[in-house]
């Protein structure tokens, strides 16, 4: 089931590659480099989905106390770090033509280095708990708090406005039909990579928990 989940997934990615750069439909205006939109939304799709998970994962660890909850919410902040960085990293070569500058410190920008940065710690912080029940909580407390950061994000461009687009929603322009099949595509097979690399993930974590017991029968 897993090996076949995997197939799946990377024949998705190579059908939403096709479908970013070949099928949609060039933007008018911006040309060539608005094709990053589409992988750009999947990995910020993916970040928030795997926030989500932290947060809820942390409060059930809190609640019941029991390891899988803690494992959980452990490998989805990794995972969303990653996409987070993937979001930041494609957000800023399309500024670059776009607004004419890598990085500007617009709201939504900000927001989003905030929650990039939470959960760096929030994963620093972790990791030094090891095994340590009180420090793995102190970890969960922090993950609930920095799940605050992620409504700024999406309500900064909003309500503070700045220079970042408003695509979809009350305000948002919109975008073509070729360029929204495209997009669902890119989310699909974002979230299956996601799906497959969690799995992967808290297996590992579950693996080192075995070892580590091991070793303390051994010692």
């Amino acid at each position: 089931m897993r090996r076949a989940l995997t197939i799946a997934t990377f024949l998705l990615l190579a059908v939403a590659a096709y479908m970013a750069l070949v099928y949609a439909p060039t933007e008018p205006l911006m040309g060539h480099v608005q094709r990053l939109f589409y992988f750009h939304m999947g990995t910020v799709w993916v970040a928030t989905v795997a926030f989500i998970i932290v947060f809820v994962a942390s409060i059930m660890y809190l609640w019941k106390q029991t390891r899988g909850w803690d494992i959980l919410a452990y490998c989805s902040a990794e995972i969303g770090v990653v996409f987070l960085t993937i979001t930041i990293l494609t957000g800023a070569i399309w500024a670059k033509p776009i607004w004419g500058t890598w990085w500007t410190w617009d709201p939504q920008l900000t927001t989003t280095f905030i929650l990039w940065i939470l959960y760096i710690v929030y994963l620093i912080l972790r990791s030094s708990a090891g095994t340590s029940t009180r420090r793995a909580k102190f970890a969960a407390v922090f993950g609930i708090i920095a799940f605050i950061d992620l409504p700024l994000v999406y309500l900064s461009v909003r309500v503070m406005r700045g220079i970042s687009p408003v695509v979809f929603g009350p305000g948002g322009g919109g975008i073509e039909p070729g360029m929204m099949h495209a997009l669902l595509v890119n989310l699909a097979a974002c979230s299956l990579l996601f799906i497959v690399l969690l799995l992967e993930r808290m297996d590992l974590e579950k693996m080192g928990d075995v070892l580590a017991r091991l070793r303390t029968r051994e010692g």
